[in-house]
Order: structure tokens, then C-alpha cells, then sequence
């Protein structure tokens, strides 16, 4: 959809590095799994999981309530943050948000659509929401760290509706700014979200319908108890810090390069 005959090109670009590569590094034992499924040529000695850190130094709570208040945010309310592209799952997301109390509300810091159709898209689902709901916000500039740390530390949620992740960073921040998650069972993301820890875990099926439920049920669940969500935020600040900090990451990668070379 997006590279069209270019996808043929991109993935011999891909096979001839894997296959040439003295070393590959995975970041996530889903994307290892991946690599191996789609490359059977590849000796599996060569690829290595080393997953992304966060920098929880920097992605840390920062609770000030005047950032959500200058983009017009009040009350309680979840948040996504991302690409508009297929991959992370957005229409299946906003078309679950109608099963979803309407006193909780959705934010989304969205933008950099793949292509025209998958914005118009999108930008219709939103458009049907917001008249019925006065509590959608969309902001689609991308926001410097100053402005989205306080909104991720301001949420009740974090929501990472993918229909594949090879990690899904994202949820990293997020836990770091010690926001519990809701996000798919795809790719990586269990190997970042701790299911029923720092958040919850939904399982993708490719009927939509199925999908669309089990995501408004995971958020009505998890809005509908506070207490539970802020435990999970603090265990997922938690985990963050412990494994998935640089100092580790860099190590393992500096490793990795000495033994090859």
C-alpha cells in the first residue's frame, strides 16, 4: 500500500543484508522469530536480541496539569501517541473508543499520516466521534519532550492498539513516565508489557469486530479502576528503570560489535 513495486526492491535490499551481515541484531525475540521465519538462510547464531532502552532520566513524571489545560484537555483521559498508519492499529482503536463511557477522554498526539487515504481515513473517524463526544482531542503537530511527558504523565492510560510492534518504544516511555498500558499481544510488545504488572494485554484476531471489543473492554476495565491503574504505572516506571535502561543496551551492543569484529 505504501511502497507499491518499490516493495519488491526494499526486500531484496533487506535479504542481501541479512544474509551478508556478520551479525544481526533483533530488537525483540518477536522480531528474531521474524527475521528467521522470513529469512530461512540466515544462520540463527548470527542474530541477536538486544532490545531498546528508554532513557528514564529524561521520559520521567512530570505532573503539571497547565499543559493539558493549554490544548483545551480536562478531565480524565487516556492517551495514544504515534504514526497515522496502519500498523498501529488507529482505526480499530477509535472505532472501539464508541464502546468506551463517555466521561472518559481521548487524546491523541497523531500526525505523519503514511498516505493520503490512510489520513482521510483517520480524519473521518475522528470527525464522527467528536459529535458526539465533546472530550476527543487530536493534536497533530509533533510535541516537543517539554509538552508530551506532562500529558503522558497526566493520563490514566497509555494505549498502544498495534496490529504489529518488532518493540513498540513507545509503551517504554510510557511506563517510564510511569503510565499504565493497554496495548496488543503483537510482535514485542509482551516482551515490554508486563500483563496484569505494568498494564494490560489485548489479543489481536484479524476479525475486526473481535478486536474492536476486547480494546473497549480492556479500557473500560482499566479506567474503571484507578487504584489498579496507578500500581501498574508505578510497576512499569519500575521495570523501566530496570530492564530496559541504556547502560545495559549500550553494553550489550558494544559487545555484540567486539565480537564480531
Amino acid at each position: 500500500e505504501q511502497l507499491g513495486g518499490g516493495y519488491a526492491i526494499s526486500s531484496w535490499a533487506e535479504k542481501t543484508a541479512y544474509e551478508g551481515a556478520s551479525a544481526i541484531i533483533a530488537v525483540s525475540d518477536g522480531m528474531r522469530a521474524d527475521v528467521l521465519a522470513s529469512y530461512p538462510e540466515v544462520d540463527p547464531k548470527k542474530v541477536v536480541t538486544i532490545r531498546n532502552g528508554v532513557d528514564t532520566q529524561e521520559w520521567s513524571p512530570i505532573d503539571d496539569p497547565s499543559v493539558a489545560e493549554s490544548f483545551g484537555i480536562n478531565g480524565r483521559y487516556a492517551i495514544f501517541v504515534g504514526r497515522i498508519t496502519r500498523q498501529k492499529g488507529l482505526a480499530h482503536l477509535l472505532r472501539a473508543w464508541s464502546q468506551v463511557p463517555d466521561d472518559y477522554g481521548l487524546l491523541l498526539c497523531a500526525g505523519s499520516a503514511d498516505e493520503a487515504g490512510i489520513g482521510a481515513e483517520f480524519e473521518e473517524l475522528v470527525s464522527q466521534l467528536q459529535k458526539t463526544r465533546k472530550n476527543i482531542w487530536w493534536i497533530k503537530e509533533m510535541l516537543p519532550k517539554s509538552q508530551l511527558i506532562p500529558l503522558l504523565t497526566g493520563a490514566d492510560l497509555f494505549l498502544c492498539p498495534s496490529i504489529y510492534e518488532p518493540l513498540g518504544i513507545v509503551n517504554l516511555e510510557a511506563m517510564a513516565c510511569q503510565t499504565a498500558v493497554l496495548a496488543s499481544r503483537v510482535g514485542g510488545i509482551p516482551e515490554v508489557v508486563d500483563d496484569g504488572v505494568t498494564g494490560r494485554l489485548v489479543d489481536y484476531t484479524t476479525d475486526s469486530s473481535t478486536f474492536e471489543r476486547n480494546i473497549a473492554a480492556g479500557i473500560r476495565e482499566m479506567m474503571g479502576d484507578p487504584e489498579r491503574l496507578k500500581r501498574f504505572g508505578i510497576a512499569g516506571r519500575a521495570r523501566a528503570i530496570s530492564e530496559f535502561g541504556w547502560d545495559a543496551v549500550a553494553a550489550a551492543t558494544i559487545a555484540l560489535y567486539r565480537s564480531v569484529l
